[in-house]
C-alpha cells in the first residue's frame, strides 16, 4: 500500500522524543502528539518541507503563549470599550490595532503550520491541505476578530462610535477558543496540578461573565433617554460626569450582587431594558451556577472517594472480626493490611507496571531486583540468564507489621525473597509461639517448604513494614526443569542449608531428611 506524502516519521515530532531536557515525563503533553501508522519505517524524510513551522517547535510555542496574553488582555478590554467609552479617545485603541497587528501575523503563520490528521493521526504537511483545512474552518471568523473596525468607523463618525461599530468590536471575543484550548492542555499537563487549574478555569469563567454584565448593563442605561430612570442614575443622577473608575466599580458591584442572588436592592432595574437584560442575566446564572456546582462537586468527591473508601472497608473490617468473634491479633493484622493497601494503592504502582509492555516490565524488575536476588544463597553460582529469567517472573508486594507472610504447616505454595524490613521466623512447639530467629533483608522465606514439597515448618511474621518479592512454586520449577545445570546449582545450595540446619529441623520434624525430595 502507497504512503501518502502527508506522512513523517513519528517519533521526530514527539516533544519527548527531541534528545533535549524536554524529554522528561514530567514535562510531556501527549494530547497532541502523532501515532505512527502501522507498517511505518524509519526510512520516511525526517524532515517538514521547506518554510513550514512545526507545532512542536519551542519557538512556536512561546508565541501561542503570547498570543494568549493578548487575548486576555482582549477580553477585559472589548467589553469595557464596549459600554463605557462613549467618545472614543484616540490613545487606548492604538494599543487594540497594535494587537490586531499581532494576531493578523499570526493568521498568515497558520498557512504555515502542518496539523494533525484527527482520523489518521499523521502530520499533514501539504500546504495546499493546510490551506483548505484553515480556509474551510476557522479563517473567517480569525479575520472579523482581527479587522480594525473601530479605525473604520472613524471614516464615517470622528466623534462617536455607532452601535453598529461597537457590535461588530466584540467579535475580538472569538480569541478566547485559545485560553479555552489552553486549559484544556494544561488539564493534562502533569506538571500542573488538576484541582488548581480547574479552580483556576471556573474563577475566570466567573469574573469574565461578571465582567461583561456589568458592561452590558451600563450600556443599556447610558443609552437610555432618561438617565434619571436607570438603575444606576437612580442612586447617581449624574453618572456619566463621575470617573471611569466609579462607573465600572458599580457596575461590578450590581453584576456581582445578581449573579450571587444576593440583591441588596440599592441597585435594581427602572426600566423594562434593564428588566429584560435581568431576567436573561438571571437565567444565565443558574446555568453558571449549576455548572460551578457541578464542577466543585466533582473536585471534592474526586479528592474525598479513596478516604471514603478507605474508612468504609476499616468499618467493616471492625464489625466482621466482632461478629465472628475473632482473635485481637487477627484483628490488628485485618487493620494493618488494610491501612497499607490504602497507602500502596495511592502510588499506584502496580496499575503503573500492568499498562507497561512486558519487555519494559522486565528492564524495570531487573534493576529494583537483580542484585538482591543474586546475592541470595539459594542462587549462588547459577547463570545471569537465570536470574533474568526469575526476577521477571516475581512480583513485589508490601505487608504491614505483624503480618503473617507464611503460617507453619501450610502447603509450600510461593517462595518469598525479603527486599526490605524484618521478619521473625517463629515455630508452635508444645502448644507455645516460640522465635526461632529472624530473617534479614536478601534472605529467603518458605525456601525449605518449597523446594522440598514438604508443609512448612515455620511461621514468618513481619515486624515491621516489609517489601517481599514472590514466586510460585509451579513457576520456579519450571525454570528449574528448563535449566537443568542451574537447577542442580540450586539443589546442591539448599541442601548445604539443610545440613547446617540439621539439628534445628529434626527436633521440630523427626521425619527424616528432606533434601532428598529436592
Amino acid at each position: 500500500m502507497a504512503r501518502s506524502s502527508c506522512s513523517r516519521p513519528w517519533a521526530h515530532f514527539l516533544p519527548c522524543c527531541d534528545g533535549s531536557m524536554s524529554s522528561k515525563l514530567t514535562g510531556c503533553d501527549f494530547s497532541g502528539d502523532l501515532l505512527p501508522s502501522l507498517g511505518a519505517t524509519a526510512h520516511q524524510p525526517p524532515r517538514l518541507r521547506k518554510y513550514l513551522v512545526s507545532p512542536h517547535d519551542p519557538r512556536y510555542k512561546v508565541w501561542e503563549t503570547f498570543l494568549i496574553l493578548l487575548v486576555v488582555y482582549s477580553a477585559w478590554i472589548c467589553p469595557l470599550e464596549f459600554a463605557f467609552l462613549r467618545y472614543l479617545p484616540r490613545a487606548p485603541f492604538v494599543v487594540d490595532d497594535v494587537v490586531n497587528g499581532f494576531f493578523a501575523v499570526d493568521i498568515v503563520l497558520t498557512f504555515f503550520v502542518p496539523y494533525v490528521d484527527n482520523k489518521s493521526y499523521l502530520l499533514i504537511d501539504d500546504p495546499k491541505k493546510i490551506a483548505v483545512r484553515y480556509l474551510s474552518s476557522w479563517f473567517v471568523f480569525d479575520v472579523c476578530s482581527t479587522f480594525p473596525f473601530h479605525s473604520v468607523s472613524l471614516l464615517f463618525n470622528k466623534h462617536e462610535h455607532g452601535l453598529g461599530f461597537k457590535f461588530l468590536n466584540v467579535l475580538r471575543l472569538w480569541r478566547l477558543r485559545r485560553v479555552s484550548s489552553l486549559f484544556a492542555r494544561l488539564e493534562k499537563d502533569i506538571r500542573f496540578n488538576y484541582a488548581m487549574i480547574r479552580c483556576t478555569k471556573l474563577i475566570s469563567v466567573t469574573l469574565f461573565a461578571v465582567h461583561c454584565a456589568g458592561c452590558i448593563n451600563y450600556l443599556i442605561a447610558d443609552r437610555y433617554p432618561d438617565p434619571r430612570r436607570t438603575w444606576i442614575g437612580a442612586v447617581m443622577p449624574d453618572f456619566r460626569e463621575a470617573g471611569l473608575w466609579i462607573r465600572y466599580v458599580t457596575s461590578l458591584y450590581w453584576s456581582i450582587t445578581t449573579m450571587t442572588t444576593t440583591g441588596y436592592g440599592d441597585l435594581h432595574a427602572e426600566n423594562s431594558r434593564e428588566m429584560l437584560f435581568g431576567i436573561a442575566y438571571m437565567l444565565f446564572n443558574l446555568w453558571l451556577t449549576a455548572y460551578l456546582i457541578g464542577n466543585m462537586t466533582n473536585l471534592v468527591v474526586h479528592s474525598t472517594s479513596r478516604t471514603r473508601d478507605f474508612r468504609d472497608m476499616v468499618q467493616a473490617a471492625s464489625e466482621f472480626a466482632a461478629r465472628n468473634q475473632l482473635p485481637q491479633q487477627i484483628e490488628e493484622q485485618m487493620l494493618n493490611h488494610i491501612c497499607l493497601r490504602f497507602k500502596t494503592e495511592g502510588l499506584k504502582q502496580q496499575e503503573t507496571m500492568d499498562i507497561l509492555p512486558k519487555a519494559m516490565r522486565s528492564s524495570i524488575s531487573l534493576y529494583l531486583f537483580f542484585p538482591v536476588v543474586q546475592g541470595s544463597y539459594l542462587f549462588k553460582g547459577v547463570s545471569s540468564g537465570f536470574i533474568q529469567q526469575l526476577v521477571t517472573a516475581m512480583q513485589a508486594e508490601f505487608f504491614a507489621p505483624k503480618e503473617d507472610v507464611i503460617l507453619q504447616n501450610d502447603n509450600p505454595s510461593d517462595l518469598y525473597l525479603l527486599v526490605s524490613g524484618a521478619v521473625d521466623i517463629l515455630a508452635f512447639l508444645d502448644g507455645t509461639e516460640q522465635v526461632y530467629g529472624k530473617a534479614a533483608e536478601g534472605e529467603l522465606l518458605g525456601e525449605i517448604g518449597v523446594m522440598c514439597n514438604k508443609p512448612q515448618p515455620f511461621t514468618f511474621r513481619s515486624t515491621k513494614l516489609s517489601q517481599i518479592l514472590r514466586i510460585s512454586r509451579p513457576k520456579l520449577m519450571a525454570l528449574i526443569q528448563e535449566n537443568e545445570e542451574d537447577g542442580q546449582i540450586i539443589r546442591t545450595n539448599i541442601q548445604q542449608k539443610l545440613r547446617m540446619e540439621q539439628n534445628l529441623y529434626i527436633g521440630m520434624h523427626q521425619d527424616g531428611p528432606m533434601a532428598e525430595s529436592v
